[in-house]
Protein backbone atom coordinates (compact mmCIF):
# COMPACT_ATOMS: atom_id res chain seq x y z
CA UNK A 1 0.00 0.00 0.00
CA UNK A 2 2.70 2.62 1.05
CA UNK A 3 5.05 1.56 -2.80
CA UNK A 4 1.62 2.09 -4.36
CA UNK A 5 1.02 5.64 -2.70
CA UNK A 6 3.95 6.48 -3.68
CA UNK A 7 4.03 5.85 -7.24
CA UNK A 8 0.66 7.54 -7.71
CA UNK A 9 2.70 10.80 -5.90
CA UNK A 10 5.86 11.19 -8.23
CA UNK A 11 5.37 14.05 -10.17
CA UNK A 12 1.92 15.02 -8.65
CA UNK A 13 2.52 18.60 -7.55
CA UNK A 14 0.04 19.51 -4.72
CA UNK A 15 -2.28 22.54 -4.99
CA UNK A 16 -2.05 25.07 -2.46
CA UNK A 17 -5.54 25.63 -1.44
CA UNK A 18 -5.94 28.56 0.95
CA UNK A 19 -9.81 28.11 2.57
CA UNK A 20 -11.86 30.94 2.65
CA UNK A 21 -13.92 31.52 6.00
CA UNK A 22 -17.06 33.36 6.77
CA UNK A 23 -17.57 32.05 10.13
CA UNK A 24 -15.09 31.33 12.61
CA UNK A 25 -14.44 27.70 12.49
CA UNK A 26 -12.10 26.46 14.59
CA UNK A 27 -9.91 23.31 14.42
CA UNK A 28 -11.74 19.95 14.51
CA UNK A 29 -10.67 17.22 16.72
CA UNK A 30 -12.12 13.47 15.70
CA UNK A 31 -11.40 10.16 17.74
CA UNK A 32 -8.73 8.34 17.09
CA UNK A 33 -9.37 4.25 16.06
CA UNK A 34 -8.93 2.21 19.15
CA UNK A 35 -10.53 -0.77 20.43
CA UNK A 36 -12.69 -0.24 23.48
CA UNK A 37 -14.32 -3.98 24.01
CA UNK A 38 -11.23 -5.59 26.15
CA UNK A 39 -11.41 -2.74 28.48
CA UNK A 40 -14.79 -2.23 28.81
CA UNK A 41 -15.33 -6.23 29.67
CA UNK A 42 -16.73 -6.58 32.45
CA UNK A 43 -18.13 -3.06 33.12
CA UNK A 44 -21.06 -3.46 30.27
CA UNK A 45 -21.76 -6.44 27.94
CA UNK A 46 -20.29 -8.07 24.98
CA UNK A 47 -23.13 -6.76 22.74
CA UNK A 48 -22.95 -3.26 23.83
CA UNK A 49 -18.79 -2.92 24.03
CA UNK A 50 -19.58 -3.81 20.52
CA UNK A 51 -21.78 -1.33 19.48
CA UNK A 52 -19.71 1.63 20.98
CA UNK A 53 -16.41 0.51 19.14
CA UNK A 54 -17.95 0.04 16.11
CA UNK A 55 -19.96 3.77 16.60
CA UNK A 56 -17.17 5.09 17.36
CA UNK A 57 -14.64 3.49 14.78
CA UNK A 58 -17.38 4.54 11.92
CA UNK A 59 -16.68 8.26 13.65
CA UNK A 60 -13.43 8.07 12.85
CA UNK A 61 -13.37 6.45 9.04
CA UNK A 62 -16.08 8.78 8.20
CA UNK A 63 -14.37 11.93 9.31
CA UNK A 64 -10.96 11.20 7.89
CA UNK A 65 -12.12 9.52 4.50
CA UNK A 66 -14.08 13.21 4.17
CA UNK A 67 -11.96 15.20 6.24
CA UNK A 68 -14.90 16.37 7.91
CA UNK A 69 -17.47 17.41 4.99
CA UNK A 70 -19.50 14.75 5.26
CA UNK A 71 -21.55 16.51 7.99
CA UNK A 72 -24.68 14.94 7.45
CA UNK A 73 -23.55 11.20 7.74
CA UNK A 74 -21.04 12.58 11.01
CA UNK A 75 -24.01 14.14 12.55
CA UNK A 76 -25.90 11.17 12.83
CA UNK A 77 -23.26 8.83 14.33
CA UNK A 78 -22.25 11.42 16.54
CA UNK A 79 -25.90 11.41 18.41
CA UNK A 80 -25.90 7.74 17.94
CA UNK A 81 -23.08 7.18 19.76
CA UNK A 82 -24.09 9.86 22.22
CA UNK A 83 -27.65 8.18 23.32
CA UNK A 84 -25.28 5.01 23.75
CA UNK A 85 -22.42 6.82 25.71
CA UNK A 86 -24.45 8.92 28.10
CA UNK A 87 -24.93 5.76 30.48
CA UNK A 88 -21.08 5.31 30.81
CA UNK A 89 -20.78 8.18 33.46
CA UNK A 90 -22.46 6.26 35.65
CA UNK A 91 -19.97 3.51 35.59
CA UNK A 92 -16.35 3.25 37.14
CA UNK A 93 -14.01 5.81 36.05
CA UNK A 94 -10.22 5.95 34.83
CA UNK A 95 -10.12 2.71 32.93
CA UNK A 96 -11.01 3.26 29.50
CA UNK A 97 -8.72 6.15 27.82
CA UNK A 98 -10.03 8.09 24.63
CA UNK A 99 -7.75 9.13 21.92
CA UNK A 100 -8.49 12.17 20.14
CA UNK A 101 -6.47 14.23 17.66
CA UNK A 102 -6.85 17.50 15.30
CA UNK A 103 -7.99 16.95 11.94
CA UNK A 104 -5.84 19.17 10.36
CA UNK A 105 -2.38 18.40 12.88
CA UNK A 106 -3.07 14.10 13.02
CA UNK A 107 0.36 14.45 15.27
CA UNK A 108 -1.40 16.48 17.90
CA UNK A 109 -3.22 13.63 20.28
CA UNK A 110 -4.82 13.57 23.68
CA UNK A 111 -5.50 11.16 25.29
CA UNK A 112 -7.87 11.01 28.54
CA UNK A 113 -9.14 8.50 30.48
CA UNK A 114 -12.50 9.84 31.72
CA UNK A 115 -15.86 8.98 30.57
CA UNK A 116 -16.98 12.93 30.62
CA UNK A 117 -14.03 14.21 28.72
CA UNK A 118 -15.15 11.62 25.42
CA UNK A 119 -18.86 13.29 25.95
CA UNK A 120 -17.24 16.97 26.13
CA UNK A 121 -14.95 15.92 22.64
CA UNK A 122 -18.31 14.35 21.00
CA UNK A 123 -20.49 17.69 21.91
CA UNK A 124 -17.67 19.73 20.56
CA UNK A 125 -17.47 17.96 17.34
CA UNK A 126 -20.86 18.10 16.91
CA UNK A 127 -20.70 21.90 17.46
CA UNK A 128 -18.04 22.32 14.79
CA UNK A 129 -19.47 20.57 12.47
CA UNK A 130 -22.89 22.86 12.72
CA UNK A 131 -20.53 26.07 12.86
CA UNK A 132 -18.99 24.22 9.76
CA UNK A 133 -22.65 23.61 7.91
CA UNK A 134 -23.06 27.15 8.23
CA UNK A 135 -20.12 28.65 7.23
CA UNK A 136 -20.56 26.80 3.86
CA UNK A 137 -24.32 28.21 3.66
CA UNK A 138 -22.77 31.85 3.36
CA UNK A 139 -20.03 30.64 0.94
CA UNK A 140 -21.95 29.86 -2.39
CA UNK A 141 -20.52 28.40 -5.24
CA UNK A 142 -20.01 30.83 -8.43
CA UNK A 143 -20.74 28.00 -11.22
CA UNK A 144 -20.53 30.87 -13.90
CA UNK A 145 -16.94 32.31 -13.12
CA UNK A 146 -18.52 35.83 -13.26
CA UNK A 147 -17.60 36.63 -9.04
CA UNK A 148 -20.67 37.23 -8.34
CA UNK A 149 -22.19 35.72 -5.28
CA UNK A 150 -25.36 35.92 -4.16
CA UNK A 151 -26.79 34.22 -0.88
CA UNK A 152 -30.71 33.86 -0.50
CA UNK A 153 -32.13 35.02 2.68
CA UNK A 154 -33.38 31.40 3.10
CA UNK A 155 -29.70 30.84 3.43
CA UNK A 156 -28.93 33.18 5.55
CA UNK A 157 -32.07 32.23 8.00
CA UNK A 158 -30.88 28.78 7.46
CA UNK A 159 -27.25 29.81 8.98
CA UNK A 160 -28.40 31.71 11.33
CA UNK A 161 -30.81 28.66 12.59
CA UNK A 162 -27.20 26.61 12.68
CA UNK A 163 -25.14 29.33 14.74
CA UNK A 164 -28.01 29.07 17.63
CA UNK A 165 -27.92 25.46 17.46
CA UNK A 166 -24.18 24.83 17.24
CA UNK A 167 -23.98 27.86 20.33
CA UNK A 168 -26.48 25.95 22.28
CA UNK A 169 -24.06 22.69 22.05
CA UNK A 170 -21.25 24.64 23.34
CA UNK A 171 -23.33 26.30 26.57
CA UNK A 172 -24.03 22.32 27.33
CA UNK A 173 -20.31 21.63 27.03
CA UNK A 174 -19.77 24.56 30.05
CA UNK A 175 -23.07 23.87 31.82
CA UNK A 176 -23.87 19.94 31.90
CA UNK A 177 -20.12 18.75 30.97
CA UNK A 178 -16.66 20.61 32.04
CA UNK A 179 -18.34 20.67 35.53
CA UNK A 180 -18.30 17.17 36.32
CA UNK A 181 -14.55 16.70 34.96
CA UNK A 182 -12.22 16.86 37.55
CA UNK A 183 -9.82 19.75 38.44
CA UNK A 184 -6.40 17.86 37.14
CA UNK A 185 -7.69 16.47 34.07
CA UNK A 186 -9.10 20.14 32.93
CA UNK A 187 -5.72 21.74 33.05
CA UNK A 188 -4.69 19.17 30.40
CA UNK A 189 -7.34 19.90 28.29
CA UNK A 190 -7.21 21.50 24.87
CA UNK A 191 -6.80 24.99 24.88
CA UNK A 192 -10.36 25.16 22.77
CA UNK A 193 -11.82 23.01 25.99
CA UNK A 194 -11.17 25.89 28.10
CA UNK A 195 -14.11 27.20 29.86
CA UNK A 196 -13.20 30.74 28.44
CA UNK A 197 -12.44 29.77 25.15
CA UNK A 198 -15.90 27.61 25.10
CA UNK A 199 -17.98 30.45 26.36
CA UNK A 200 -16.44 32.86 23.84
CA UNK A 201 -16.88 30.64 21.38
CA UNK A 202 -20.97 30.39 22.37
CA UNK A 203 -21.35 34.22 22.58
CA UNK A 204 -19.34 34.41 19.58
CA UNK A 205 -21.78 32.64 17.39
CA UNK A 206 -24.68 34.67 18.46
CA UNK A 207 -22.68 37.49 17.43
CA UNK A 208 -22.32 36.11 13.92
CA UNK A 209 -26.00 35.23 13.78
CA UNK A 210 -26.71 38.95 14.73
CA UNK A 211 -24.27 39.98 11.63
CA UNK A 212 -26.70 38.11 9.55
CA UNK A 213 -29.86 39.65 10.36
CA UNK A 214 -28.17 43.37 10.82
CA UNK A 215 -27.50 42.38 6.65
CA UNK A 216 -31.07 41.03 6.40
CA UNK A 217 -32.50 44.27 7.61
CA UNK A 218 -30.13 46.64 5.41
CA UNK A 219 -31.20 44.59 2.47
CA UNK A 220 -34.87 45.04 3.85
CA UNK A 221 -36.83 48.25 2.53
CA UNK A 222 -38.94 48.09 5.77
CA UNK A 223 -36.12 48.06 8.22
CA UNK A 224 -36.20 51.24 10.01
CA UNK A 225 -32.69 52.91 11.11
CA UNK A 226 -33.61 52.64 14.96
CA UNK A 227 -34.10 48.42 13.90
CA UNK A 228 -30.82 48.90 12.17
CA UNK A 229 -28.85 50.80 15.17
CA UNK A 230 -30.05 47.96 17.66
CA UNK A 231 -28.81 44.82 15.75
CA UNK A 232 -25.59 46.89 15.11
CA UNK A 233 -25.24 47.65 19.27
CA UNK A 234 -26.42 44.05 19.70
CA UNK A 235 -23.50 42.65 17.51
CA UNK A 236 -20.78 44.70 19.68
CA UNK A 237 -22.13 43.68 22.56
CA UNK A 238 -21.86 40.29 22.04
CA UNK A 239 -17.81 40.34 20.14
CA UNK A 240 -17.14 42.49 23.70
CA UNK A 241 -18.40 40.00 25.58
CA UNK A 242 -16.86 37.14 23.43
CA UNK A 243 -13.19 39.16 23.74
CA UNK A 244 -13.59 39.29 27.34
CA UNK A 245 -14.19 35.15 27.73
CA UNK A 246 -11.25 34.92 25.29
CA UNK A 247 -8.89 37.35 26.87
CA UNK A 248 -8.63 34.65 30.27
CA UNK A 249 -7.14 32.28 27.82
CA UNK A 250 -3.73 32.05 26.23
CA UNK A 251 -3.96 33.58 22.73
CA UNK A 252 -0.41 34.02 22.04
CA UNK A 253 0.08 31.31 19.27
CA UNK A 254 -1.99 29.05 17.21
CA UNK A 255 -6.17 28.63 16.42
CA UNK A 256 -6.29 30.69 19.42
CA UNK A 257 -4.06 33.64 18.42
CA UNK A 258 -6.82 33.25 14.75
CA UNK A 259 -9.28 33.42 17.06
CA UNK A 260 -8.81 36.55 19.29
CA UNK A 261 -7.85 38.33 16.15
CA UNK A 262 -11.43 37.18 14.41
CA UNK A 263 -13.14 38.18 17.32
CA UNK A 264 -10.64 41.81 17.54
CA UNK A 265 -11.97 42.00 13.65
CA UNK A 266 -15.34 41.98 13.71
CA UNK A 267 -15.94 44.12 17.17
CA UNK A 268 -14.41 46.79 15.06
CA UNK A 269 -16.97 45.93 12.40
CA UNK A 270 -19.60 46.11 14.51
CA UNK A 271 -18.58 49.26 16.57
CA UNK A 272 -18.52 51.51 13.45
CA UNK A 273 -21.90 50.02 12.03
CA UNK A 274 -22.99 51.16 15.12
CA UNK A 275 -21.29 54.59 15.26
CA UNK A 276 -22.89 55.47 11.93
CA UNK A 277 -26.50 54.72 12.41
CA UNK A 278 -26.54 55.96 15.75
CA UNK A 279 -25.37 58.74 13.89
CA UNK A 280 -27.72 58.80 11.49
CA UNK A 281 -30.31 58.99 13.99
CA UNK A 282 -28.80 62.18 15.71
CA UNK A 283 -29.23 63.79 12.66
CA UNK A 284 -32.23 63.73 12.46
CA UNK A 285 -32.32 66.60 15.33
CA UNK A 286 -33.03 70.41 14.80
CA UNK A 287 -30.64 71.57 17.67
CA UNK A 288 -27.03 72.33 16.18
CA UNK A 289 -25.65 69.76 18.77
CA UNK A 290 -27.52 66.99 17.12
CA UNK A 291 -25.63 67.89 14.31
CA UNK A 292 -21.92 67.80 15.63
CA UNK A 293 -23.18 64.90 17.45
CA UNK A 294 -23.76 62.94 14.60
CA UNK A 295 -20.81 64.13 13.06
CA UNK A 296 -18.36 62.91 16.00
CA UNK A 297 -20.10 59.19 15.12
CA UNK A 298 -19.24 59.42 11.71
CA UNK A 299 -15.90 60.35 12.03
CA UNK A 300 -15.65 57.75 14.75
CA UNK A 301 -17.13 54.96 12.43
CA UNK A 302 -15.07 56.31 9.25
CA UNK A 303 -11.58 55.85 11.21
CA UNK A 304 -13.00 52.24 12.91
CA UNK A 305 -13.72 51.12 9.69
CA UNK A 306 -10.04 51.72 8.82
CA UNK A 307 -8.74 49.58 11.84
CA UNK A 308 -11.80 47.15 10.93
CA UNK A 309 -9.71 46.64 7.29
CA UNK A 310 -6.22 45.86 8.61
CA UNK A 311 -7.36 43.55 12.06
CA UNK A 312 -9.02 41.70 8.79
CA UNK A 313 -5.63 41.39 7.33
CA UNK A 314 -4.26 40.36 10.74
CA UNK A 315 -6.97 37.73 10.94
CA UNK A 316 -6.40 36.05 7.83
CA UNK A 317 -2.77 36.04 8.09
CA UNK A 318 -2.42 34.81 11.57
CA UNK A 319 -1.80 30.31 10.98
CA UNK A 320 -3.66 28.86 9.25
CA UNK A 321 -4.18 31.21 6.79
CA UNK A 322 -7.17 31.75 5.38
CA UNK A 323 -9.28 34.31 2.79
CA UNK A 324 -11.35 37.07 3.58
CA UNK A 325 -14.63 36.40 1.61
CA UNK A 326 -15.69 39.34 -0.67
CA UNK A 327 -18.06 42.23 1.05
CA UNK A 328 -21.20 41.06 1.89
CA UNK A 329 -24.13 41.57 4.77
CA UNK A 330 -24.11 45.27 6.14
CA UNK A 331 -20.81 45.51 5.57
CA UNK A 332 -21.00 45.56 1.48
CA UNK A 333 -23.05 48.60 2.20
CA UNK A 334 -21.25 50.50 4.86
CA UNK A 335 -17.50 50.18 3.28
CA UNK A 336 -19.14 52.41 0.76
CA UNK A 337 -21.65 54.62 2.62
CA UNK A 338 -19.50 55.49 6.00
CA UNK A 339 -16.70 57.25 4.21
CA UNK A 340 -19.17 59.22 1.99
CA UNK A 341 -21.70 60.08 4.84
CA UNK A 342 -18.17 61.40 7.01
CA UNK A 343 -17.33 63.10 4.05
CA UNK A 344 -20.31 64.98 3.17
CA UNK A 345 -21.42 65.84 6.65
CA UNK A 346 -18.08 66.90 7.75
CA UNK A 347 -18.17 69.30 5.35
CA UNK A 348 -21.93 70.56 5.98
CA UNK A 349 -21.70 70.89 9.81
CA UNK A 350 -17.53 71.98 9.27
CA UNK A 351 -18.99 75.46 10.30
CA UNK A 352 -20.77 73.68 13.25
CA UNK A 353 -17.86 72.08 14.78
CA UNK A 354 -15.72 75.20 14.38
CA UNK A 355 -17.97 77.23 16.68
CA UNK A 356 -19.44 74.27 19.40
CA UNK A 357 -16.21 73.10 20.27
CA UNK A 358 -17.07 72.05 23.73
CA UNK A 359 -19.50 69.71 22.07
CA UNK A 360 -17.18 67.76 20.08
CA UNK A 361 -17.21 64.75 22.06
CA UNK A 362 -18.28 60.96 20.87
CA UNK A 363 -21.96 60.51 22.43
CA UNK A 364 -22.42 56.89 23.88
CA UNK A 365 -23.66 54.22 22.64
CA UNK A 366 -27.43 52.80 23.41
CA UNK A 367 -27.87 49.61 25.37
CA UNK A 368 -30.70 47.15 24.60
CA UNK A 369 -31.34 43.65 25.26
CA UNK A 370 -29.63 40.68 23.66
CA UNK A 371 -32.24 39.46 21.29
CA UNK A 372 -30.16 35.74 20.38
CA UNK A 373 -30.04 33.14 22.85
CA UNK A 374 -28.42 29.67 22.49
CA UNK A 375 -30.98 27.54 21.21
CA UNK A 376 -31.44 24.69 24.73
CA UNK A 377 -29.52 21.56 24.12
CA UNK A 378 -30.05 19.20 26.61
CA UNK A 379 -27.80 15.46 26.71
CA UNK A 380 -29.93 12.67 25.14
CA UNK A 381 -31.80 10.39 27.37
CA UNK A 382 -30.69 6.56 28.24
CA UNK A 383 -30.99 4.34 25.11
CA UNK A 384 -33.31 2.45 26.89
CA UNK A 385 -33.02 -0.34 23.85
CA UNK A 386 -29.49 -0.58 24.59
CA UNK A 387 -29.31 0.17 28.22
CA UNK A 388 -31.46 -2.72 29.30
CA UNK A 389 -31.44 -4.22 32.67
CA UNK A 390 -29.06 -7.54 31.75
CA UNK A 391 -27.75 -4.68 29.20
CA UNK A 392 -26.90 -2.03 32.13
CA UNK A 393 -26.00 -3.79 35.15
CA UNK A 394 -22.11 -4.81 35.13
CA UNK A 395 -21.24 -8.51 35.10
CA UNK A 396 -20.65 -10.22 38.01
CA UNK A 397 -17.04 -9.90 37.74
CA UNK A 398 -14.93 -7.49 40.02
CA UNK A 399 -12.37 -5.21 39.03
CA UNK A 400 -9.29 -7.23 40.10
CA UNK A 401 -10.88 -10.76 37.87
CA UNK A 402 -11.35 -8.22 35.17
CA UNK A 403 -7.77 -6.50 35.11
CA UNK A 404 -5.82 -10.12 35.61
CA UNK A 405 -8.53 -11.62 33.03
CA UNK A 406 -7.13 -8.99 30.15
CA UNK A 407 -3.49 -9.76 31.09
CA UNK A 408 -3.92 -13.59 30.66
CA UNK A 409 -5.81 -12.58 27.20
CA UNK A 410 -2.68 -10.19 26.61
CA UNK A 411 -0.41 -12.94 27.79
CA UNK A 412 -2.40 -16.19 25.62
CA UNK A 413 -2.31 -13.98 22.57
Amino acid sequence: MGCTSSVYAVGRKKKLSIPEMVMFVPSMRIPVQSDLQRPLRGLISKDLADRLSSLRNQIVLVAEDTGGSAITELRRVLEEYLSVLICLTKKDDGLIEFKWRNLEHGRQEICVANFWFELLSVLHLMAMLTLSEADSLMIPKDPTGSGLRVVSSDCKREAIDLLLKASGYLDCCIRDILVHIPFDIKKRLPKSFQPGALEAMSIQTLGQGTEIQLGLAVESQNATLSVKRRLACEQLVYFSQAYQCLSECDTDRGYEKKHMSFIKWKFLESKAAAYYYHGLILDKGSEPSCHVSAVCCFLAAEELLLESKRACLSFCLASPVTRSPPLWGAMKHLHQKIPEVASRKSQMYGYLLEQEKALQALPELPEFQLSLRPEEYQLPEIDSSAWSSEHCEAQSQTLKEHLNDSDYETLSE
